[in-house]
């Protein structure tokens, strides 16, 4: 038995109008195509539905029973379709983003706090986790995005470049480079005046290590020339060696406190080398409508923030 849901829908509107003309025009059909239709259903179900005069249709005793059991079952349907199409447009519900610990503190809370202004029936789950982990939950699908340091491989994942940040170094307010430098407003240094130095860098986990080496070998202070000597986890870590005297730091930006780093100087490096933070998420994969008012916010915010 195949019957179809267009079949029963001329058939229920048949059962109101009792015509076949009234019918046709109600649906957008020609007369002919309403009756096609209701004798490919009554041979569907091997029994007569309607009895037909040159005056009216009338219902048979089976076309009676046929309207009582479809009328509730379309009517649920018809629910059921709206719900769904409710939830894709609707912004409601939970929405996962990943992010790792730098980027979680310099910029979640803003965007956290905008969502929750300005889409109330959303709840922002940060998942705070180290790059790798990041980018590996977004491609399993745990997260619906990802804000993450420029990946070296974005040929699964699409993606939105939020803002560049530029990498400083950070050393002790005492130290040779700087000295009577203390009180100035804005510090630089060349690449080529850390070399000899001893280094204390974020481990290979973090997503910015990687774009860190790249840029000390391209301006002569690779291995060579300035050994690592403390690879670190987390960024307070590294600031505590450097007050120790153990090594300078080459941090991202955003790595520093808004309430700057007591007794350390943070001296912009020249040339500027910065990374790329950006949105990620799966390629050819829709986000729900919640996710992606969540994405849209987060961008706007970040990517335009003179205009909130």
């Amino acid at each position: 038995m195949h019957v179809t849901l267009r079949q029963l829908q001329v058939f229920m509107a048949l059962a109101q109008s009792h015509s076949f003309s009234q019918t046709g025009q109600a649906l957008g059909l020609t007369q002919s195509a309403v009756s096609r239709a209701m004798v490919e259903l009554e041979g569907q179900l091997n029994v007569r539905l309607l009895d037909r005069t040159t005056r009216e249709v009338l219902l048979t005793q089976a076309g009676q029973l046929l309207t009582q059991r479809v009328a509730p079952l379309l009517q649920e349907l018809a629910d059921a379709l709206d719900e769904v199409a409710d939830v894709g447009q609707a912004a409601r519900g939970v929405v996962r983003v990943a992010s790792s610990p730098t980027l979680s503190a310099a910029l979640m809370p803003a965007c956290i706090a905008a969502c929750s202004r300005d889409l109330p029936e959303v709840q922002l789950q940060l998942v705070d986790r180290l790059q790798q982990e990041v980018l590996a939950q977004v491609r399993n699908g745990d997260v619906h995005f990802g804000v993450v340091v420029e990946p070296p491989e974005l040929g699964d994942l699409e993606h939105v470049t939020l803002l560049h940040d530029p990498f400083v170094a950070v050393l002790p307010a005492s130290h040779a480079l700087v000295r009577g430098q203390a009180d100035s407003a804005a510090i630089t240094l060349g690449w080529a005046q850390l070399q000899g130095l001893p280094l204390v860098l974020l481990d290979h986990a973090s997503g910015s290590r990687r774009l860190m080496d790249s840029a000390l070998l391209a301006h002569g202070c690779g291995p060579a020339h300035c050994p690592v000597v403390q690879e670190v986890g987390h960024v307070t870590t590294a600031f505590r060696m450097v007050e120790a005297g153990i090594g300078i730091s080459i941090m991202p930006r955003l790595a520093i406190p808004p309430q700057g780093l007591p007794g350390l100087l943070v001296a912009d490096l020249t040339p500027q080398v910065e990374r790329a933070i950006m949105l990620v998420r799966r390629r050819q994969r829709s986000l729900p409508a919640a996710a992606q008012a969540v994405w849209d916010r987060m961008a706007n915010l970040l990517i335009h923030p003179q205009r909130q």
